[in-house]
């Protein structure tokens, strides 16, 4: 029995530590996506489509049954890999980006999806400016410290990619939420700045998930609330 964890952008696997670390749990893994963190492979283009395929390529290789968790991007390519092979793990539970037509993407991620300020905001941005980027948007300051130090010119480079080939991912893969039949949570935090905890719930309906709502938490709940997650995930499990 495996689980997995999925960062999204633009994080690293370290992003799980705490919540890891609070589970009585040794089968776990925490998957680096190419490009953040990790090395990402010659021609690999960083769009959704790749980042999917890579996603179930690291899910066929481990051993059944496996539980997925996914955060942000983590989440949508989770939940992705959810509609397209329904049967490839015995649970899920993701949260932090919505997959519904109506979302519009926020301001950040608009400017990385526009040619040439993207590359703009990417040439300024320093460590020092993200750290104060993630802690306004509510990660504790040690770990936006961290986080931001570790965002180099690849990540950059894979954030515009998946950003471009996601302007219209709602569009794209939301009918196929129909198909997902594995046992999902869906977790978010209230004040999420990013996405309102309401696509969060239309999430849940949708794949008859789970749903659980952070009070007081913003958008990265693993790192606000490493405890509570902690629980939540190992109710999610125990219940199966």
């Amino acid at each position: 029995m495996t689980v997995v964890f999925v960062h999204g952008v633009p994080d690293t696997q370290h992003v799980w530590d705490a919540v890891v670390s609070r589970l009585d749990r040794r089968d776990v893994v925490r998957v680096s996506l190419p490009g953040f963190g990790s090395p990402a492979p010659a021609g690999f283009s960083a769009t959704k489509e790749a980042y999917v395929d890579w996603l179930i390529g690291q899910l066929t290789a481990l051993p059944s049954p496996i539980d997925i968790v996914g955060h942000d991007w983590g989440a949508l390519l989770t939940v992705r890999v959810m509609s397209l092979r329904p049967t490839l793990v015995r649970s899920w539970a993701a949260g932090g980006a919505p997959l519904d037509r109506e979302y519009v993407w926020h301001q950040v991620a608009q400017a990385w999806q526009t040619p040439g300020k993207g590359e703009q905001i990417m040439t300024a941005l320093t460590p020092e400016t993200m750290t104060a980027n993630l802690v306004s948007a509510g990660v504790p300051p040690a770990d936006a410290a961290k986080t931001a130090a570790r965002v180099d010119p690849t990540m950059k480079r894979c954030i515009l990619a998946l950003y471009r080939s996601a302007v219209h991912v709602g569009v794209e893969w939301e009918d196929d939420l129909r198909r997902v039949s594995a046992a999902g949570l869906v977790l978010w935090g209230e004040k999420d700045p990013f996405a309102a905890v309401g696509f969060g719930r239309r999430l849940a309906q949708r794949t008859q998930a789970g749903f659980v709502s952070f009070r007081d938490c913003s958008h990265w709940w693993q790192l606000e609330r490493p405890a509570e997650v902690a629980a939540e995930l190992s109710q999610h499990w125990a219940g199966l």
